[in-house]
């Protein structure tokens, strides 16, 4: 028997255990999984840990987000699909400068600034966060084309960049703390807590990031939040209240919502 047929059968073998454990693209992750495997002994090892539960992108190292593969590690934020509605408004607005600066907060694996150089020609992107774990893998995802460092918030940043911005993202933590029991299983088992907690009611880092905002902003520069559809109205409260215009924009397509201030 050829070893392509052998691949074959141990593929349709995966996706049927994977699918009698709960995986919903059982035959995607079963190929994807036999890509990464040297051999049928680590393929086996592979697929069991993802039976077990094991988050997809930790076991292949690697995260699909705007048509990009991004390098993740466990523990580190895996980017989600709602996020490339983020990227998409940020990179539309970030095009109508000519050399657009741009921020990014708690940058996580890097996914956002990552998948901004690939859309906006001249873009200088500077990506922080306070987590090490995640800034090694935002380091290795953008390279030497952004400046990463480690940081709360806004804290590891140059302070020559106050006040010349045109665009801040921020995918920061925004489950109620009380919440993050009731997350899939994938993710409050697996993911930092730091980087899905958000506070009391969620937007503990919303309020910082909005009140912090202001002074790195220049003129008709733009402030974007990814927050939820019923946390929005709030979001949007903070944005205003930091002295900023603020309004929320939902994509059906992404089902994601984002409130945008503009100074």
């Amino acid at each position: 028997m050829s070893a392509g047929v052998q691949a074959a059968g141990r593929g349709v073998e995966a996706t049927d255990r994977l699918r009698r454990a709960g995986s919903v693209f059982a035959a995607d992750e079963a190929r994807l999984l036999l890509e990464a495997a040297g051999d049928a002994s680590e393929f086996e090892t592979l697929v069991l840990r993802r039976i077990a539960g094991e988050p997809l992108e930790y076991i292949l190292g690697w995260a699909e987000f705007c048509d990009l593969r991004i390098r993740v590690q466990p523990g580190v934020f895996v980017p989600r699909k709602r996020t490339e509605f983020l990227v998409e408004r940020a990179a539309a607005l970030a095009s109508q400068r000519r050399h657009p600066l741009v921020i990014d907060v708690c940058c996580g694996s890097g996914a956002i600034g990552a998948a901004l150089l690939t859309r906006v020609e001249g873009i200088e992107v500077h990506a922080t966060d306070i987590d090490p774990a995640a800034v090694a893998c935002a380091r290795e995802n953008l390279g030497e084309r952004a400046v990463v460092a480690v940081g709360d918030l806004f804290a590891g940043l140059p302070t020559d960049l106050l006040g010349r911005v045109d665009v801040i993202v921020a995918n920061a933590p925004y489950v109620p703390s009380a919440e993050i029991d009731l997350m899939p299983r994938e993710a409050r088992l697996h993911e930092s807590r730091l980087s899905l907690d958000g506070g009391g009611d969620g937007l503990a880092l919303h309020r910082r990031i909005s009140a912090d905002a202001v002074e790195w902003l220049a003129p008709g520069g733009q402030l974007l939040i990814e927050t939820s559809e019923r946390q929005a109205e709030r979001t949007a409260l903070s944005v205003e209240n930091a002295g900023l215009d603020a309004r929320v924009e939902h994509s059906e397509e992404f089902d994601a919502t984002l409130v945008i201030g503009t100074r």
